[in-house]
């Protein structure tokens, strides 16, 4: 088994396909879209695929160290951004191939009119610990 985490995000860029914001989405969209993540997060855990998974509010702060001790804080995303972070799935699959199906489903969640949203989704391995060798 290996983990991996999808994280799904929201592009408000022109190349989207289904580039209707959520915002103007009717209440039935936004339920279908809801109702498909908690079916999608229950096969998963059925599966006994599923570690755990979280929407992200779009409201946000960016903190950098400033090798003074103060951090600077910017709040974000902004409008400009064309890509945000909508939330994440933390997977443990049998490996690389089948968290890239998973992620396949995950992107054809229902959007304005129903149809797919094809929402980029971003596969990242966990950092696995290095191999270490005893004698």
């Amino acid at each position: 088994m290996a983990k991996f985490l999808l994280l799904k995000h929201y592009r408000g860029a022109p190349e989207a396909l289904n580039n209707v914001p959520m915002d103007q989405w009717t209440p039935d969209e936004v339920a279908a879209h809801m109702q498909f993540m908690e079916d999608y997060a229950e096969r998963l855990q059925a599966n006994g695929e599923y570690v755990e998974g979280q929407a992200l509010s779009p409201e946000g702060t960016f903190v950098r160290y400033d090798g003074e001790g103060r951090p600077p804080v910017t709040d974000g995303p902004f409008a400009e951004t064309k890509d945000l972070i909508a939330g994440w799935f933390a997977i443990d699959v049998d490996g690389y191939d089948r968290a890239l199906e998973l992620a396949g489903e995950l992107s054809a969640a229902p959007a304005a009119g129903g149809k797919p949203l094809h929402e980029w989704i971003e596969v990242r391995p966990f950092l696995a610990a290095p191999v270490t060798i005893t004698e």
